[in-house]
This record gives C-alpha cells, sequence and structure tokens, in this order.
C-alpha cells in the first residue's frame, strides 16, 4: 500500500523508530479491521499522525475507523470518549486496546466548525458543544490533569534558561509561575477534551455538533477553550475578536473571566514553544501572548505578571 507522504514524514517525525514499525504494521492491521468487523474501509481523509478513513459495514451503516499507534496518547483518547458517553462527542461503535483502533460513528455532513464564518455564531455553537463535554472528573480514571501541561513547560524552562525561539526568558518564567498558581488553586476539577478548537468540532445532522479527537485531560473548562481561542484568527483586529470570544464564554459557560484570561497567557506560551523550530514558529500564536496580556491590564488594572509574582 502507498501512504500519503506527509502522513509517512510525520509518522516517522514523531514516533521516530516505533513509528517506521508502525507503518510496515499498517496493511496488515487495516486487513485485521476488515475481517474483525465485516467492514470494507475506503481511501483515507487527508492524514496527520494516524491513519483515519471511512468505512462501510455489512449492513451498509458507514462509520469511521481510527487506527493509532499503541501506547498513552491512544488510552488517553479512548478513555476521553468513554467518559464522555456520547455526550457531546462522537460515539466509540468499538475498539481494539492493543492494536490501536478505534471505530466511531460516522458524521454526516461532517464539517467543522471552521467553516462557519459568523465567528460569534461559532463561539456560541461552541460553547453547546462545551456545556455537554464539561462534566465532572471521574474519581478513577488514567487520565492526568493540567500539571502534565506544566511540566512541559517547565522542561522548556529549564533547558532554555535565556530564552527559547522568540519567547524570552522573563515570559517563559512567568508563564510557568502561572501554571503552577492556576493549578494549585482549581477548585473542581472536570473532564477536558485537551484539544478543543474549530477543526475538532463537526456538524452531524443527528446530534448538531458534536468534538472528536480528544487528547483527554482532567482541569478549568477555563483552560479547555484556550486552544479555541488561538485558532481561525482574523488577519485584522485580532484583539477586537479575541475580546469578543472571551466574552461570550464567560457569559454563555459561566466562567471566571480572570483565569480565563490568565490560562490564555500561559498556554499561549506553552503552544508557542510546541512549534519553534530553528527560527520558525507559529507568528499566529505568538502575537497572542501580548493579546492576553492586554485583555487583562484593560480588564483589572494591573500587569498579568503581578498575578504570577
Amino acid at each position: 500500500m502507498k501512504f500519503q507522504e506527509q502522513f509517512v514524514q510525520s509518522v516517522c517525525f514523531y514516533f521516530k523508530e516505533e513509528g517506521k514499525v508502525w507503518l510496515q504494521k499498517l496493511p496488515e492491521i487495516i486487513r485485521y479491521c476488515e475481517q474483525k468487523w465485516s467492514l470494507k474501509m475506503e481511501d483515507p481523509y487527508h492524514l496527520s499522525i494516524n491513519y483515519v478513513a471511512p468505512a462501510k459495514l455489512e449492513s451498509g451503516k458507514e462509520v469511521v475507523v481510527k487506527l493509532c499507534i499503541p501506547g498513552a496518547d491512544f488510552l488517553d483518547e479512548l478513555e476521553s470518549l468513554r467518559l464522555c458517553n456520547h455526550q457531546g462527542m462522537v460515539k466509540v461503535n468499538a475498539f481494539d486496546k492493543e492494536k490501536g483502533i478505534i471505530i466511531l460513528e460516522k458524521l454526516s455532513p461532517g464539517h467543522t466548525l471552521a467553516t462557519v464564518e459568523n465567528d460569534e455564531l461559532a463561539c456560541r455553537e461552541a460553547g453547546l458543544v462545551m456545556k455537554k463535554l464539561s462534566i465532572p472528573a471521574p474519581s478513577h480514571t488514567r487520565l492526568q490533569t493540567t500539571a502534565v501541561r506544566e511540566k512541559l513547560l517547565r522542561d522548556t524552562v529549564m533547558q532554555n534558561v535565556d530564552g527559547y525561539g522568540p519567547l524570552s526568558s522573563h515570559v517563559l518564567r512567568t508563564s510557568l509561575s502561572l501554571f503552577t498558581k492556576l493549578n494549585q488553586s482549581i477548585a473542581q476539577y472536570k473532564l477536558l477534551h485537551g484539544d478543543f478548537h474549530h477543526y475538532n468540532v463537526l456538524a452531524s445532522e443527528d446530534t448538531d455538533w458534536v468534538a472528536i479527537d480528544p487528547k483527554g485531560l482532567l482541569g478549568e473548562t477555563e483552560y479547555d477553550l484556550i486552544q479555541f481561542l488561538l485558532n481561525k484568527l482574523p488577519e485584522k483586529d485580532v484583539y477586537e475578536v479575541t475580546q469578543k470570544r472571551v466574552d461570550i464564554f464567560t457569559k454563555d459557560l459561566n466562567l471566571d473571566k480572570e483565569r480565563l484570561l490568565l490560562w490564555g497567557y500561559c498556554h499561549t506560551v506553552l503552544a508557542t514553544s510546541w512549534t519553534v523550530e530553528g527560527d520558525n514558529y507559529d507568528k499566529r500564536f505568538y502575537q497572542m501572548i501580548e493579546i492576553f496580556e492586554k485583555l487583562y491590564l484593560k480588564t483589572y488594572g494591573r500587569e498579568i505578571g503581578q498575578y504570577a509574582r
């Protein structure tokens, strides 16, 4: 089988030798799926690091098959999908933990929230999905808390004492301090999507908008919305658009605006650090660090760093 070139490159880049071995086994895994669940897989979608393709069961019902490299990330996603139990999340029909397989309902027409041009409407629809997803964290689960994201940032700070890419040492230290203070003051943990944004919310005729591809995390809803705020930004008036988005989410979901802005700052620093590669980085993410600073100053009359101290 010939796989998409970018897919092969991404799998090998992120998973190294494990990825190469998995790619060699992939044709065999596809055949296993077709035999075990009596389905016929069709050409895959545009792929990133997982093999995802539509398929038809013998009954004629359409499903989506997602094949992942078995491991912690796959198990976290599966756990999150099962805990949500189809509440604002795509439904799981079947799975195989050992082989990294999930059989999902197929969402039709299947277009993403990114296709909604009216930004205010997109925010309100996203808020409705988030309401369904925002359930109390279970007492027993393999999912980790947002402290795991703090650790990722701490590792970056420790390894780059003079700064990292466009991120100065001051910005890195401030964001790490914020991460620590916010994590230590969470009042109630909830089940989070972990990567909630326009492209991970799809339309379905039967269940309205639902989320897909959760990372699986525990924390505050305020944190879970930050990745949405970093996506689908306009070429101009980014400050005004972000301010409007924050106001909509704060009101519709009854959130703590201060914590939302503080999470916005520290997660955006982390998200920017993920994109640093030599002299290159995601400038759309980077610009949002200053925007969260300005919004916080305007709203609370003090610098964001004062809270971090």
